[in-house]
């Protein structure tokens, strides 16, 4: 006796296994930086640091293909796998976006502000073993905790352009964020918002994130105009709001897929310093961007 096969009702009232069979799939991704031109393009950001032109330089890789997915599906297998303090869905016509970032560039609430800065990465363990030999492994990590530091201080100089005298701080420093496929070296800096500065100020003063682009900020900018081959768009751009009390909200757009006239494209990159190991970053690439081939992959067999 042959299987009945679901109805087209049930389809539409639930996601269910059939949905791939019924022409929702996505092409492997393309990357505009293959594995060996990261790695050069690493050694050349080396190369600039060692010039003494930057401190840091954030790279990344873009991931891009054909599909004929559900965007809101993924979408709803990104909150199953990865359930992040920002998940974002925006349907804007001929654009949607899914999103599940863990980064806040900036908060401001009752004239107290507040930056976020992640920078340190490790993937997580197949077990609880494994998991504390990565935290402990992170924490000890000389390089991911030197550039943590560094981008603490950076986010510190960029809250205090527009805070008032004495009032930056930082708490917590150096917590341990798990989420699905990574771990993080997290830091809070905090203060308070300067007389006559309003949330506009603070946005200008904070974007983009310094472990988005690197430090300073300018020449790592340019940098990134010459290394990386396309422009990012939205990737390490910002969602959020302004609200008409003053206060702002606004999340780092990682961890986000884009999709547009039948592609999909998402973006994932590595901070790179003076004693990078240019596998090791690419490593680290593959790692942050493994959520987003999963919620693809979800999607495609109806999750």
């Amino acid at each position: 006796m042959r299987a009945a096969r679901p109805s087209a009702a049930r389809c539409a009232a639930r996601s269910c296994g059939c949905c791939a069979a019924r022409g929702r799939h996505h092409a492997p991704a393309v990357q505009s930086l293959s594995g060996d031109e990261f790695r050069a393009a690493v050694e050349r950001a080396r190369e600039y640091i060692a010039l003494g032109e930057i401190y840091q330089l954030v790279l990344s890789v873009r991931f891009s293909g054909e599909h004929t997915l559900s965007p809101f599906e993924t979408y709803r297998a990104m909150r199953l796998i990865n359930p992040s303090p920002y998940m974002f869905f925006f349907d804007l016509g001929d654009v949607q976006v899914a999103g599940s970032s863990p980064e806040a560039l900036v908060r401001l609430h009752g004239g107290r502000a507040a930056l976020r800065p992640i920078a340190g990465t490790r993937p997580r363990g197949a077990d609880q073993a494994e998991d504390l030999a990565l935290e402990a492994s992170l924490r000890a990590d000389r390089k991911e905790n030197a550039e943590h530091v560094m981008l603490v201080d950076l986010a510190r100089n960029d809250l205090g352009r527009v805070a008032s005298a004495g009032s930056v701080h930082v708490d917590p420093y150096k917590a341990i964020e798990r989420y699905s496929h990574v771990m993080h070296i997290v830091s809070g800096v905090q203060g308070e918002l300067a007389p006559g500065r309003d949330a506009f100020d603070l946005f200008a003063a904070a974007f983009p994130a310094g472990t988005l682009v690197g430090a300073p900020k300018v020449r790592a900018m340019e940098l990134i105009d010459e290394l990386e081959p396309v422009r990012r768009g939205l990737y390490a751009g910002t969602v959020g709001y302004f609200g008409n009390n003053g206060d702002m909200d606004q999340a780092i757009t990682i961890r986000t897929l884009v999709f547009s006239e039948g592609r999909y494209s998402y973006q994932a990159g590595a901070g790179i310093v003076a004693d990078s190991v240019a596998e090791a970053e690419y490593q680290e690439v593959l790692a942050k961007s493994a959520i987003l081939r999963r919620a693809l992959a979800m999607a495609e067999a109806g999750l």
